[in-house]
């Protein structure tokens, strides 16, 4: 596995690198433990690096479950984790967002003990809190990497603005933000911003939350313990009208005979040399399917019969997250 480098400050990962949330939230029950542990493994096995989880999925349990998955490989791998969120520590219930400083340092120390490590490697700020200046959110962090407590600091689903405020605080070292070829959003002043300071960028649901596989029917239904079941985008009317994308992918995949996933990440691969797509599976088939998009060059034909399909096709629905516009 090829690696790349997560802004300035020598943080070198896998090129792709495993989202671990739906192992224990968000698309259905959680998965047998043994069965997830295994799969991290198999992973690292495979050149995989960088591992991503959060203290919200959950919540908790995910934290501990990649914890004890890459215990015999801490030295291997880098562990990247979130906090921002106000989680009620018996109900495990949402209470809005929290960036407050005391809140973070709280967060750090939970998120180590769960994590079962004394450092993380990658500490976001989940989603932005207006109620706390940005300023005093990476001064925290920039304390808490000074205790060596944190190694680097990242931002999530964060605007230009607040990247550069953050920025001038404690170095950005990665952005994670919702980017595939349906969710277009950080083209337009993420990116940009992310190339001019030397800050990586992490692509979160770079399969489309698995409608760019191709696997997914129009007529499909889903759990309601899985987020696409309340999503814009996976109403019966939103898939109907946004296959005319998938089936472009799948005629790039045709012809280079590579599966519409591989074709997916590898765009996003192909759009800068600082970007690390973490897909999410449960399935070993599915994880070395996702890992041999990084062996997939596509052609400057390819790539741009995919951005001006993308560009073409106006797609259906609202990405679904709550927080649609970047702050």
């Amino acid at each position: 596995m090829k690696t790349r480098q997560l802004g300035r400050d020598g943080l070198q990962v896998s090129a792709m690198g495993l989202g671990c949330m739906g192992m224990s939230a968000n698309y259905g029950e959680a998965r047998d433990k043994g069965e997830m542990i295994a799969l991290m493994r198999a992973a690292v096995d495979k050149g995989v690096t960088f591992f991503d989880t959060a203290e919200v999925y959950g919540p908790f349990v995910n934290e501990e479950l990649v914890g004890e998955g890459l215990a015999p490989v801490r030295d291997k791998v880098v562990i990247a984790t979130k906090f921002g969120f106000d989680i009620d520590p018996e109900t495990r219930e949402r209470r809005g967002f929290n960036s407050r400083p005391d809140h973070i340092r709280a967060a750090c120390e939970t998120s180590l003990k769960r994590l079962g490590t004394d450092v993380i490697d990658l500490f976001y700020q989940h989603r932005v809190d207006e109620s706390v200046p940005i300023e005093d959110v990476a001064g925290t962090v920039r304390d808490l990497i000074a205790e060596g407590k944190v190694k680097h600091f990242g931002l999530s689903e964060a605007g230009a603005e607040t990247i550069r405020r953050a920025h001038a605080v404690q170095p950005v070292a990665a952005l994670q933000s919702e980017y595939s070829l349906w969710a277009r959003d950080p083209e337009a002043d993420v990116l940009p911003v992310c190339e001019e300071l030397g800050i990586g960028f992490v692509p979160w649901s770079p399969l489309g939350q698995g409608f760019l596989t191709g696997t997914v029917r129009p007529d499909q239904t889903f759990d309601e313990k899985d987020v696409r079941s309340w999503f814009p985008r996976f109403t019966p009317e939103a898939m109907k009208a946004n296959m005319a994308l998938v089936d472009h992918v799948k005629a790039v995949a045709a012809r280079r005979g590579a599966t519409p996933a591989q074709v997916a990440i590898a765009w996003l691969l192909a759009q800068k040399p600082w970007i690390v797509p973490i897909p999410g599976t449960t399935k070993p088939h599915r994880l070395e399917e996702n890992l041999g998009a990084a062996d997939l060059e596509l052609s400057s034909v390819d790539l741009d019969e995919l951005t001006a399909a993308a560009s073409a096709i106006e797609i259906q629905g609202g990405r679904g997250t709550g927080h649609e516009e970047y702050k």
